[in-house]
């Protein structure tokens, strides 16, 4: 029988020993599938796809398009150059008057803010409460943005929480900014939305979209 030296054995035992570290340390395994949201408006369809890095922002939302919460609400603020807002369940009702005021007692989301996300054109972010009554920077249940302005709006970085990015229809953004609006920014025409969610592999959003996962 051949024996191993005492080198050898001391060689195997860094190897079994770093071996479960090397693993650790590349992290948990990325998905190749995403999922891909669009936003149906009697403008046009707006697809968008929401980071990973945001989890909290991405589950509520998801959760909240998958079960049909969003489906019927409409963007009832929109101000061009700058920004289009929906999402919130009160613009269901008759009462525009409500609309935006969110519902009482409504949860909250906890401020996931990232360097790296940024207000470019099409970012999706969440609404949320002035800093007096909302020092954590909490985002809405509900209520998000969409960046309307061309050239961004940096004077949000760092907050509001950026967790998504338009990747396709662009320019229904544009076009839903510049229809008619009351004294308080709200169309005059009410853009209601319905929200769907498929699975794609991310292979094919990229070959789709020009999306380009990091």
């Amino acid at each position: 029988m051949k024996c191993i030296s005492r080198a050898t054995a001391l060689c195997w035992l860094l190897v079994c020993l770093l071996t479960p570290a090397l693993h650790a340390a590349k992290g948990p395994k990325k998905s190749k599938k995403d999922q891909l949201v669009t936003v149906s408006t009697s403008q046009g369809d707006i697809k968008l796809i929401l980071f990973d890095e945001t989890p909290q922002h991405k589950e509520n939302f998801l959760k909240l398009a998958q079960s049909g919460v969003y489906n019927g609400t409409t963007f009832h603020r929109i101000i061009e150059n700058f920004m289009i807002q929906g999402g919130d369940v009160n613009t269901k009702d008759a009462d525009p008057s409500n609309d935006g005021a969110g519902q009482p007692n409504e949860k909250t989301i906890p401020a996931e803010i990232r360097p790296e996300f940024s207000h470019k054109f099409g970012a999706v972010a969440a609404a949320r409460q002035g800093d007096m009554v909302n020092p954590t920077k909490a985002s809405s249940n509900s209520q998000f943005y969409i960046v309307q302005n061309h050239s961004g709006t940096a004077h949000l970085n760092g907050g509001y929480t950026v967790f998504g990015q338009v990747i396709s229809g662009l320019d229904v953004i544009d076009k839903i900014a510049a229809q008619p609006k009351d004294m308080r920014d709200r169309p005059t025409t009410d853009i209601k939305m319905t929200v769907k969610v498929e699975k794609l592999k991310k292979k094919k959003i990229t070959e789709l979209y020009g999306y380009t996962y990091q």
